[in-house]
C-alpha cells in the first residue's frame, strides 16, 4: 500500500480530519469499514485527490467508494462536491461492446453499471437515487464520453477500471479540475482487456504526491467465505499449483 498526504491545494476546507467510515446523515445507509485494509481505503480517498485501489472481488472496493462519493456530496457545504460522476469501460466477458447493445444510452449502460445502481440503491435508497439522477446530481457515463471535458467540484469513481487501457486512465485522470476526488478501482485478475492499463497506472504513479495506491488481497473478501475460496482455488490454478 502506498499513501500520500493531500496537500490543500484549493480555498475548500480541510477534510483530512474527517471521521472514517459511519457518519450522521440521515438519509445515507450508515457503513463502517469492515477490515484495517477497508479502513485504509477510506482514509486514503479522504486525504488525497486521486485513490486507485486493486483487488479481488468481494472487497468491498466499489461499494465503499459509492458510500464516500455520496457522503462528499451530502456534505457539500464542506466538501464543495456538487455532482458525482461515475464510469466504467463499456467491456464484458467476451468482448461484447456497447454499440452492439439495443436501445439509448441509458439503456444501453444499465448492465454495465447495474453493480454501482445496486450500491447506489443501498445506500442512497433507489428514489434518491433517481432524483438524483434526473437533476444531474449523479451522472453515469461510458469512459468514451470524458474526452474533453473538465470537472469541477466532483467526486468521480471509475469502476472496473481493469478493462480500460493506459490511455484511457489516462485521459479520465487528465479530466481534473479544481476541487475534485478521483476513485478507480480494479481487479488485474479479471480484466477482460488484453492490454489492461492498470497495473502500468499503479506503476507510473506509486510515488507521485497527492495519489494513494491500496492493494486489497485475499484476506480483505468480505462478501463471503465461498468467494476467498474461489479466489484461493484460480490462484492456485494460475500459478500452476493445482
Amino acid at each position: 500500500m502506498s499513501r500520500k498526504n493531500k496537500k490543500n491545494k484549493s480555498a475548500r476546507p480541510d477534510q483530512s480530519n474527517r471521521p472514517v467510515g459511519k457518519r450522521n446523515y440521515n438519509s445515507l445507509k450508515q457503513v463502517t469499514p469492515r477490515n484495517e485494509r477497508q479502513e485504509d481505503y477510506l482514509t486514503a480517498i479522504e486525504n488525497n485527490t486521486v485513490t486507485i485501489s486493486c483487488g479481488p472481488a468481494g472487497s468491498g472496493k466499489t461499494y465503499l467508494a459509492v458510500y464516500e462519493a455520496a457522503c462528499h456530496h451530502w456534505s457539500k457545504k464542506d466538501t464543495g462536491i456538487e455532482r458525482i460522476i461515475i464510469t466504467r469501460p463499456a467491456v464484458e466477458a467476451g468482448g461484447e461492446k456497447l454499440g452492439f447493445l439495443p436501445g439509448q444510452l441509458e439503456d444501453k449502460m444499465d448492465p454495465y453499471m447495474r453493480p454501482i445502481y445496486d450500491s447506489l440503491y443501498d445506500i442512497i435508497g433507489i428514489d434518491e437515487t433517481k432524483m438524483k439522477l434526473e437533476r444531474g446530481y449523479i451522472e453515469i457515463a461510458p469512459i468514451a464520453f470524458m474526452r474533453g471535458r473538465t470537472f469541477n467540484d466532483a467526486f468521480i469513481l471509475v469502476d472496473e477500471a481493469q478493462n480500460a487501457t493506459l490511455e484511457q486512465l489516462k485521459m479520465v485522470m487528465t479530466r481534473i479540475g479544481e476541487n475534485c476526488k478521483l476513485v478507480l478501482n480494479g481487479d488485474a485478475s479479471q480484466s477482460d482487456l488484453r492490454s489492461s492499463g492498470l497495473p502500468i497506472l499503479m506503476k507510473v504513479l506509486k510515488d507521485v504526491d497527492d495519489i494513494a495506491l491500496i492493494n486489497f488481497g485475499k484476506k480483505d473478501i468480505v462478501r463471503s467465505e465461498v468467494v476467498i475460496s474461489v479466489v484461493d482455488a484460480f490462484e492456485r490454478y494460475e500459478n500452476g499449483k493445482n
